[in-house]
């Protein structure tokens, strides 16, 4: 059997979102009958039929379902070769980290300012640094590790509990300590294109389970306080966290029970650029030569 194509596997892609072969050879910018004979020369190739076709039906076959499923990890693949290819033709070439916003970057700072490559910080919004890492944009992300990233290596640089923000006047303020069933049916902070994972944990469903119930989405740190400040939801957040972010209308009470947040170093699993090992190396020493967050302010 000949090796499939990159072009084959757009071409079959096109046709598998639209599920029309006109309009998928209009979106190719090609004529119909070379994309129908295209896409017969890959059955041929793979042995197997792809989509079921009629006059007026098209549909994916089973085998058509797992070559989409399949196909877009292939694309991915290439696309991040070929990014990692010309960003390595940069003399020097920096390494690409990536971090959301407030998170831990002054531990990156540190890292940053420890290694001895050219290191360029890219600061993506929620839930973008893996996407980052997947199609070759960024070497390297720094990341809360809430959930399973089984397509990525990750080193973990500390653990620490977290801590419920609430309303200073809210009616579980005055509890010196909080467990995730106190979340039960209480509205938490929504971020844009959360997994179900994410909103699990960030809401304590994942030790508890059951519903989350969704509050305002918000879509940065300042938004999140402000939110909670104004009694429309609870938060569950890193203890640093509240060290860094006292306020006057917010107070933190410990979690006993919540899932701890974890902040990790993840790259492309099976990587082998000397220059990530050596930021992994010089974050791990950075991270255990500084103090242990975890002090949560009475507030």
């Amino acid at each position: 059997m000949d090796d499939v194509e990159v072009r084959e596997l757009r071409y079959f892609r096109a046709v598998a979102e639209e599920l029309n072969f006109s309009r998928a050879a209009e979106r190719l910018g090609m004529a119909q009958p070379p994309l129908s004979r295209a896409i017969r020369l890959l059955e041929r190739r793979l042995g197997v039929r792809l989509f079921e076709r009629t006059s007026r039906h098209v549909e994916l076959t089973p085998a058509g379902n797992v070559l989409f499923t399949e196909s877009a990890k292939a694309l991915d693949a290439v696309t991040a070769a070929v990014r990692r290819t010309r960003r390595a033709a940069h003399e020097p070439p920096a390494l690409v980290v990536t971090v959301k916003p407030s998170v831990a970057t002054e531990l990156l700072r540190r890292i940053a300012g420890g290694h001895p490559d050219p290191v360029e910080i890219r600061v993506g919004g929620f839930g973008e640094q893996g996407a980052l890492l997947r199609d070759g944009q960024a070497d390297v992300a720094l990341l809360g590790c809430s959930g399973d990233h089984g397509d990525l290596d990750v080193e973990v640089l500390f653990t620490e509990p977290r801590v419920a923000a609430l309303p200073v006047r809210h009616e579980l303020a005055h509890r010196t300590s909080l467990t995730c069933a106190d979340f039960t049916g209480r509205a938490t902070p929504s971020w844009p294109d959360a997994s179900v994972a994410d909103r699990a944990y960030w809401s304590g469903r994942d030790v508890t389970g059951g519903p989350v119930t969704p509050g305002p989405v918000v879509h940065d740190i300042a938004q999140l306080l402000e939110t909670v400040a104004l009694g429309q939801a609870i938060a569950l957040l890193p203890a640093s966290f509240a060290e860094g972010h006292p306020r006057a209308d917010v107070v933190y009470r410990p979690v006993a029970d919540a899932t701890p947040y974890s902040l990790a170093l993840a790259w492309p699993a099976g990587a082998r650029d000397p220059r990530i090992a050596r930021f992994v190396r010089t974050a791990v020493e950075v991270s255990e030569a500084l103090p242990r967050p975890g002090a949560v302010p009475a507030g």
